[in-house]
């Protein structure tokens, strides 16, 4: 049996209802979110459970409840799950990730991402900007168009490159429609504007990276107990203040999410466990590659279910 990786999903992946099961189930997890009410001093966990999801979908609702389902999810199944190899997280949920591997308490990743929210909601005017992703389309055709477009001085770029045919891209919404236009002209035909709040990953996050770096100055980072695959570079680190400082980049750069896998598989990663609301990791990485094993966790029964296989496969 090869190596385990333990991957956490970032914004898009959350659904009203999300944890709501494990909490119900696990004293554990339902300290997870009675923390999370805690620290953020308002009812996350109602807002998980019950929604309304207009309010969900608020950036700085969404990123601490993904973050919240996530470590709930975790810590009901610690015990028995296996140790992981490698983790990582896409976008967001890369602050999981480094709670998973002892940089970051619970308390302060829930914290911060709350904070990154605002300040990502607050950097660009609503409306300004958009994101939209780009299918079956070639990276450099892409890298190109956004470049010619910038020239124009409209900010856009790649915002995501997450698997073979699918790559985002970010910036202020003429920038965006525009690239948009010209790949269409270039024979493109799937592009599908995203409904995110802003354009996120992209150089008109820079004032809430920079905001943000006074966020994380006040938190306390620990050297990682297993290697983290960072979004900025899809390379491993366990180095606390190198973990600290791909946060800050990671706001406004693209986030590798293939390379970040790729990299994984080449370490001698086969098994993959999505750990946290939904199930789009799992279909990213089976474009990236079939022959991995994937499993998720969002609920119970999901838990349950990887503990037994992979207690009864051994790995």
């Amino acid at each position: 049996m090869g190596k385990v990786a333990f991957i956490f999903p970032g914004q898009g992946s959350q659904s009203v209802g999300m944890g709501q099961d494990i909490a119900s189930h696990s004293a554990k997890a339902k300290a997870v979110f009675d923390k999370a009410n805690e620290v953020l001093g308002y009812d996350l966990q109602k807002l998980c459970f019950f929604g309304p999801e207009e309010e969900l979908k608020a950036t700085y609702h969404t990123q601490p409840a993904l973050v919240t389902t996530s470590i709930a999810l975790l810590e009901a199944g610690k015990q028995e799950l296996p140790k992981p190899d490698f983790v990582a997280g896409h976008s967001l949920g890369e602050y999981s990730a480094l709670v998973a591997a002892g940089v970051l308490s619970f308390e302060d990743a829930v914290y911060a991402v709350r904070k990154r929210g605002e300040l990502m909601d607050y950097a660009v005017p609503f409306g300004k900007g958009s994101m939209a992703a780009v299918l079956g389309a070639d990276t450099a055709l892409i890298q190109e168009t956004c470049e010619a477009v910038l020239k124009q001085g409209k900010t856009v770029g790649i915002a995501n490159i997450n698997c073979p045919g699918q790559i985002v891209i970010s910036g202020v919404k003429e920038g965006v429609s525009e690239v948009s236009t010209l790949l269409k002209e270039n024979g493109v035909k799937k592009i599908i504007e995203l409904s995110v709040s802003g354009p996120f990953h992209s150089d008109l996050m820079r004032p809430a990276s920079e905001k943000l770096q006074s966020v994380l100055d006040e938190l306390t980072f620990t050297d990682a107990s297993v290697p983290v695959i960072t979004n900025i570079d899809g390379k491993e680190k366990k180095d606390a203040s190198d973990l600290k400082s791909a946060l800050i980049s990671q706001v406004y750069s693209s986030v590798q999410w293939e390379e970040s896998i790729q990299y994984m598989i080449g370490q001698g990663v086969d098994t993959f466990i999505e750990i946290g609301s939904g199930k789009v990791l799992t279909g990213l990485v089976k474009k990236i590659d079939r022959n991995c094993k994937m499993f998720n966790i969002f609920d119970t029964e999901s838990l349950q279910s990887v503990i037994n296989e992979l207690t009864n496969s051994h790995v």
